[in-house]
């Protein structure tokens, strides 16, 4: 079993009367890609500042590599690259000067960090754009400069919050991919993001956080069958009669069935034969009917069944 790389336990944050993290706990293994979700205020970026030792915390413990973390401790912090949401680059400094200054402040040796910041920039396919300045750079391109910053020095954990917040599709791939590729390369991955697609892409394991809690945890998987629903069907049909819907209701492993006069949803627990059930009846009493399509639980399905609200809907 691989080891631990961060350990956090029974972690307490209070700011005054709110509590920002509530006896919070949480391991994550070397080589994971471990995604930390939550609406904004559940308590991520809280734990990440914590984590970072940037922020004191009012109990508990955190232990990254194995050892106490602590504000002096730069033995452990020059093992971290941390991306945040907000682009943190020097706009008075090219893309190879930005990358070469953050680089800088872990490797010292001059031949080491000039080599670390041609792989980063590779990385990123930002060698087209090595001299441009940060105010020339799209959206996305800005955001594979802050990510090149941040992994120039080859850390063993990297920290991504958000890092693909307002980019293009194009970008976004570049930069989800490259995060994999790190991870193959040998770096444990902690992931934030309102995405859910791109958790599921990407992420070996997940937790979700609320209020300050970790409310579940697990691989994709595992939190899918946490929850009740297991499949949902959704029928195109007008004018279904009540009774229909009703024996629709009857069906085993059905538990909830709506219709809007143009759409029936059917939400199933269980069962491997659900939409072939469902169509057996409408085709019983000759109900005609047009497209049908079979969804599994997402995450954000996950989410909504575990605290009552999507995901989304709770971003600010």
């Amino acid at each position: 079993m691989a080891d631990a790389v961060v350990k956090i336990n029974n972690l307490v944050k209070r700011y005054g009367e709110l509590i920002a993290l509530d006896h919070f706990s949480l391991e994550i293994k070397e080589g994971e890609i471990f995604g930390l979700l939550g609406p904004n205020g559940s308590g991520k970026t809280t734990t990440i500042n914590c984590l970072l030792s940037l922020l004191a915390f009012d109990k508990g413990e955190i232990e990254i590599f194995g050892r106490n973390m602590t504000p002096t401790a730069y033995d452990i912090k020059k093992e971290i690259g941390i991306i945040m949401q907000n682009v943190a680059v020097f706009e008075e400094l090219t893309v190879y000067e930005n990358v070469d200054y953050f680089c800088g402040l872990y490797i010292t040796d001059k031949e080491q960090r000039k080599q670390y910041v041609e792989d980063a920039i590779k990385f990123v396919g930002l060698e087209d754009f090595r001299k441009f300045y940060p105010k020339k750079l799209s959206g996305g391109l800005l955001r594979r400069l802050n990510i090149a910053c941040g992994i120039a020095h080859k850390p063993k954990l990297i920290i991504l919050d958000e890092p693909t917040v307002a980019v293009d599709p194009q970008s976004r791939n570049k930069i989800l991919e490259g995060i994999q590729e790190l991870n193959k390369n040998g770096a444990t991955v902690i992931y934030t993001s309102h995405y859910m697609e791109e958790v599921e892409q990407i992420c070996t394991r997940i937790a979700i956080m609320d209020k300050g809690k970790k409310i579940a945890e697990g691989t994709k998987d595992e939190l899918k069958r946490m929850i009740r629903n297991t499949e949902t069907v959704n029928i195109e049909v007008l004018g279904l009669d009540d009774s229909i819907r009703n024996e629709i209701s009857a069906l085993e492993h059905v538990y909830d069935v709506q219709y809007d006069g143009e759409k029936l949803t059917v939400y199933c627990s269980g069962g491997k034969h659900n939409l072939i059930r469902i169509l057996d009846v409408l085709q019983k009493h000759d109900t005609a009917f047009g497209r049908v399509y079979s969804e599994l639980p997402t995450l954000n399905d996950v989410f909504l069944e575990i605290t009552g609200t999507a995901l989304r809907d709770k971003e600010e």
